[in-house]
């Protein structure tokens, strides 16, 4: 097995690894791959307040769902429908995201 030696573990009091300490250019590298978020406040919503995905994120951006429906190009009642379903088709999902400013894969809690 190749195992790099470029790479040291820290451990806790208890023995237990901690830390993993890198290369700076390999962090470097790492940071700037893309990696999207679920904010708890919308993990939250979705499992404390039994919302959809697509509702939680709505609120949480502190958007009306005539905003939304805007910016899809479709009626406010439209809009909700597909908000009040689970599970929505993925053309559907990808759309709602881009209206939403968020990538698609944050809209699967």
């Amino acid at each position: 097995m190749n195992a790099p030696i470029n790479i040291q573990i820290l451990k806790d009091a208890k023995g237990k690894p901690a830390f993993a300490v890198i290369p700076y250019a390999e962090y470097l590298s790492l940071s700037k791959q893309r990696t999207e978020t679920i904010p708890n406040a919308v993990v939250n919503k979705v499992i404390n307040k039994d919302m959809t995905p697509i509702r939680a994120w709505r609120e949480h951006l502190g958007l009306t769902q005539t905003e939304v429906a805007r910016r899809l190009g479709i009626s406010q009642s439209a809009y909700a429908q597909q908000e009040a379903k689970e599970p929505v088709r993925k053309s559907t999902r990808e759309k709602i995201a881009k209206a939403l400013g968020i990538v698609p894969e944050q809209l699967a809690i």
